[in-house]
């Protein structure tokens, strides 16, 4: 007997929600309801239209509504408030990173996940790609000896100055939207940290004075006992955009650009050095998106366990509430043992 479609429902047509659509297709889901601030607005329409999907509604409907599952790509200041509404009316969520704000609005969320039995997830895609598991292969397997040195760097060159990542209420920021990358790559590679610091280049208004005093560029230390991880990131960068991954071991090294990019369409390639041999493997244009939702959708049928149960994304929180906390006052942050 075939099993019916998962159903989905998009908080607000974001840009984002563009590359969710055609994963949810491929994974055989169903894009059920779009839920807008304004549905009879003329962006709202061309969406639909684009698309092929029906806005039906204002958020407050799509809650309500009969689906299975919700895409929250809201701004980051909506993550917390509609993602618990989502739980709270029994469904599955799925929200765009970073999951909140900080560490105690996302251990919120995950006890109302646990109070609910709603399935939710951090929606970093980027790590469903197979070159991404093939790195946390070679550094867990010991191929490049004990990890020493770990460095990550994503960032761009952000031009639209109506972006809600420019403003502060809304939780905009280099370390929310880049930054959130490498910190997690450094995690699935290495476990918790146990202190770090951090430096920031802040917009105008400064990191306390409101709106407007966000990070336009942050550089970060975490320390992983033996190991050191440096992070940098950036929406002020000449360049269109650099990702990278380097990975220093006491027997060799890895480098990988392009490291975080959730649907490639070129070729990602693992430049390796162990004992002086050099080798490269390619892998080819994947989406991570695509293959998050079939996760999302199998998890929340009770097919499959968690790969990233909720308190990782409040671990995640964590670490990033300490390198602001760095950033912010110049000094080095210990991070609780958990």
């Amino acid at each position: 007997m075939t099993e019916p479609a998962f159903r989905w429902g998009l908080l607000g047509a974001a840009r984002i929600a563009r590359a969710l659509i055609p994963a949810i297709r491929e994974a055989g889901g169903e894009v059920a309801f779009v839920g807008v601030r304004d549905p009879q607005s003329a962006r709202a329409q061309a969406f639909a239209q684009e698309w092929g999907v029906q806005v039906a509604g204002t958020y407050e409907d799509l809650i309500a509504a009969d689906v299975h599952a919700v895409y929250n790509p809201l701004p980051n200041d909506a993550h917390l408030p509609w993602t618990l509404a989502a739980l709270r009316a029994g469904k599955h969520v799925l929200t765009e990173k970073p999951l909140t704000l900080n560490a105690a609005e996302a251990q919120q969320l995950a006890d109302a996940a646990a109070g609910t039995g709603g399935t939710l997830l951090e929606a970093f895609a980027y790590r469903f790609q197979p070159h991404i598991l093939r790195i946390v292969e070679l550094v867990r397997s010991g191929t490049l000896g004990d990890v020493r040195s770990v460095h990550g760097a994503f960032g761009f060159h952000m031009t639209n100055p109506d972006d809600f990542r420019w403003n502060a209420a809304q939780g905009g920021g280099a370390l929310f939207d880049v930054g959130t990358y490498p910190v997690n790559l450094m995690r699935l590679l290495l476990g918790e940290p146990q202190a770090v610091t951090a430096t920031a280049r802040w917009t105008d208004a400064g990191p306390d004075e409101g709106v407007g005093g966000i990070d336009v560029a942050l550089s970060g230390t975490l320390e992983f006992g033996g190991a050191l991880a440096s992070l940098d990131c950036a929406f002020d960068w000449t360049e269109p955009s650099v990702s990278r991954l380097t990975v220093v071991g006491t027997l060799g090294t890895l480098d990988v650009p392009r490291v975080y990019h959730s649907h490639t369409h070129e070729p990602v390639t693992l430049h390796l050095n162990v004992g002086g041999q050099e080798t490269h493997e390619a892998f080819p244009p994947s989406n991570g998106y695509a293959r998050m939702v079939t996760h999302f959708q199998r998890l929340a049928r009770g097919q499959e366990p968690a790969l990233y149960p909720p308190a990782d994304a409040v671990a995640q929180a964590r670490v990033l509430d300490a390198l602001y906390a760095s950033a912010r006052t110049g000094v080095r942050v210990q991070l609780p043992r958990t």
